[in-house]
């Protein structure tokens, strides 16, 4: 939920003063999470009529002191009832008991607010509660500060609560021993990195932790406000987004912006009132119309309005400009199987006007976060347009809590999960499946960045892209990649360091450089060069958009300082030269002209050998040139009036011939060219490298064949040197012969 609070039952929140954040009402079960800029409806579990909770009241019954042993205290009444509505049969002791730890240690302690601490680790417990945490992540959120501002120790908590809880505690505690003044901010954060990574539950406590901070950050000076808000933006809710939390990452932006953009949080509070105060509501309006669709069709669904949060208002008040009605929300359906889901579009494409280019499928795609649902929009006839979230009751439960939704990622198999899987072994070893591909990513990378300022730029930058696309390999499997990511981003991503051997790639079918910048939706593939001494370009650090991509390019360049490090794959001076004057060396043409007296020369534009097609014509000293009959020099030729000569080929078969090599850049490549063109028994007369452009190389040969016939199979030859993608007869455009 956002800094106001908002009736999921009315088209748009109800928002009192932005001033209140410090009064803001803890997280409640009415969150539900989609895409990155939506507000919330009410899950199907929630009972009608539950109160809001007050802290004031929980403060009063913390002060009170512990309930007896045999009774939960009040105090965490809200905790457990939020708890038991996700996990129905969870046992509730360790959470008493948890409590009555916390609440004797931090008895005395009062919060810069007012409030008795303890009033903290219950917020943020019952936040974690009504996103569904299991029972140890509660347990450790209500010890979570136990250990750095107690006199209780990690053995205490081992001993009383065991081995996973106090995991949990140590690495929250750990993230809180850490500084977060700007110097300190790396290595702040690559401590909270590999927390995420060896348990994501650690970092769900810091988020929910943090958000009851920003919830009640009024207290404190505005420049300190502005401060934590910055690093809450610039790594915290990018992380809550990854992890699919979005309940905590949408109340976070808000929060956020209300404190940075006080001017622009006040415009876009007066459009929802505004909107709010309106007679009737399209939304409204549209959703009845859906709900008689879906009942005539026969599919039960659940038909819910779901308000945009305010940083979402703010957006799509500055892409759109002024907004309608239906902006203001989006209609959220929700059904039991995948397949209903399907069965909902196709009734509201048949019986509403679709806006096509809306519809998007997160189901058989999913986010990199979780997230799926179907995407699509409806029209009706006074031109307003509604928005239509589509998708399960279990999609909606992840698509708000993102992986704390699933559970305790490292507890052993039920009996009877072991009865249906017999073969999924557990021996306590932390096999996280809850770890998605970037978190992997990141904590790869970290790991190698050179210096602690490369790594706080780069995971800043990373974190800044809250968009990613799929891409396909050509074996089947997808990557997961930040937008604008190019072909050296997937090259990385598919094949860690072994991609400094990638010499080129197809996209779609379609040769493309790797400065290729790739799609969502888009194939993939990677052409890996055979050479173990391949080295990457320092022109691919222009094309990387992944910081995997970036620091593993920088790492090689780092540990290869010489010129081959720093110079281009291939450069003019690398090119061979010829022993004499190509021209001068040239041996008579095999080609007979029905010109008596007439010396003949083959045409450098086209290079003709045996069998081509060809004609020719008499240019100045009594010469005539011939050319291909497809030569774009013979139209020129015509048109200036000059008369062919016949011409046919004679009894030699020896021939000169010019051919183009197009290849990707890399080392060695003009020298496995050379050796391939040899090893067919060809001489080379003449060789040039053309410089790189966009890590294409162009190699002209021009070749001596002791017989036409091998052509082919030269050509064949050199197309399989690692790293040409093509190889063909020259095509000059040449001036026309004087």
């Amino acid at each position: 939920m956002s800094a106001e609070a908002t009736n999921p039952a009315t088209p748009g929140p109800v928002t009192p003063s932005p001033n209140k954040l410090s009064a803001s009402p803890p997280l409640s079960a009415s969150l539900e999470r989609g895409d990155p800029h939506e507000q919330a409806v009410p899950p199907t579990h929630r009972r009608k009529g539950r109160p809001r909770i007050d802290l004031r009241r929980l403060g009063r019954a913390a002060l009170l002191g512990p309930a007896a042993r045999d009774r939960l205290p009040d105090a965490i009444g809200h905790v457990a009832e939020a708890h038991r509505a996700h996990h129905p049969d969870a046992g509730l002791e360790p959470l008493r008991r948890a409590y009555v730890l916390a609440e004797s240690s931090h008895r005395g302690q009062m919060r810069k607010s007012g409030e008795p601490y303890i009033t903290h680790p219950l917020a943020v417990t019952l936040i974690l509660a009504e996103l569904g945490a299991e029972t140890t992540t509660l347990t450790a959120s209500l010890l979570h500060d136990t250990v750095e501002d107690t006199e209780v120790t990690l053995d205490q908590v081992r001993r009383e609560f065991g081995d996973e809880v106090c995991y949990l505690v140590d690495g929250v505690t750990k993230l809180e021993k850490v500084d977060y003044g700007a110097a300190a901010e790396p290595e702040t954060f690559r401590k909270m990195l590999v927390a995420t990574g060896n348990d994501v539950r650690v970092m769900s406590i810091k988020l929910a932790d943090r958000l009851h901070n920003m919830r009640t950050l009024g207290v404190m000076r505005p420049e300190k406000q502005a401060r934590i808000a910055k690093v809450t933006r610039d790594v915290l809710i990018p992380l809550a987004e990854r992890l699919g939390v979005q309940a905590l990452k949408t109340e976070l932006e808000d929060l956020v912006f209300a404190i940075l953009h006080p001017e622009e949080y006040e415009h876009t509070r007066e459009l929802i009132a505004d909107n709010a105060a309106r007679d009737g509501d399209p939304l409204t309006e549209i959703a009845d119309e859906v709900r008689t669709v879906l009942r005539d069709a026969g599919i039960q669904a659940e038909v819910l309005i779901r308000p945009r949060h305010f940083v979402s208002v703010h957006r799509v008040s500055r892409k759109r400009g002024p907004m309608r009605g239906a902006d203001f929300g989006r209609l959220l359906v929700l059904v039991n199987e995948d397949a209903d889901c399907y069965g909902v579009l196709g009734e509201l494409h048949t019986c509403l006007t679709p806006v096509v280019s809306e519809f998007k499928d997160f189901i058989a795609v999913p986010k990199f976060n979780l997230y799926q649902s179907l995407h699509t929009a409806v029209a009706r006839g006074d031109g307003e347009v509604a928005e239509v979230l589509i998708r399960t009751h279990q999609m909606h439960k992840v698509a708000e809590a993102g992986v704390i939704a699933l559970g305790n990622p490292y507890a052993p198999p039920s009996e009877e999960q072991a009865d249906g899987d017999a073969e999924r072994p557990f021996d306590g070893e932390r096999a996280d499946p809850t770890r998605p591909g970037w978190l992997s990513r990141l904590l790869d990378w970290q790991e190698g960045a050179p210096d602690p300022d490369t790594f706080w730029s780069t995971l800043r930058e990373d974190l800044a892209q809250d968009r990613e696309i799929t891409v396909f390999r050509a074996d089947g499997g997808s990557l997961g990649l930040p937008e604008g990511a190019s072909c050296v981003d997937a090259a990385y991503a598919q094949y860690g360091e072994d991609a400094h051997a990638c010499i080129g790639a197809r996209v779609n079918g379609r040769l493309a450089t790797l400065s290729t910048v790739l799609r969502d939706g888009d194939t993939v593939q990677l052409l890996m060069g055979q050479d173990p001494a391949s080295e990457p370009s320092r022109e691919w650090l222009e094309h990387a958009h992944t910081a995997a991509a970036r620091i593993a390019i920088q790492r090689w360049m780092a540990a290869h300082p010489s010129p081959s490090g720093t110079e281009t794959p291939e450069a003019p001076a690398a090119t061979p030269r010829p022993a004499a004057d190509a021209r001068a060396a040239r041996p008579s043409a095999n080609a007979v002209v029905d010109q008596p007296g007439a010396s003949v020369r083959l045409a450098g534009c086209c290079t003709p050998v045996p069998p081509d097609e060809v004609t020719g014509f008499a240019v100045r000293g009594g010469v005539v040139t011939v050319h291909r009959v497809q030569c774009a020099g013979v139209e020129r030729m015509k048109s200036g009036g000059r008369a062919e000569v016949g011409v046919r080929w004679g009894d030699t078969t020896e021939c000169r011939v010019t051919l183009v090599a197009e290849s990707f850049g890399r080392p060695h490549l003009l020298a496995d060219l050379t050796e391939a063109i040899a090893l067919e028994g060809v001489a080379i007369v003449s060789a040039t490298v053309e410089p790189p452009s966009q890590q294409r190389v162009r190699h002209t040969y021009t070749l001596q064949l002791p017989d036409a016939a091998h052509l082919p199979g030269l050509m064949r030859a050199m197309r399989n040197v690692p790293g040409v993608y093509d190889v063909n007869r020259a095509q000059h455009q040449a001036a026309a012969a004087p």
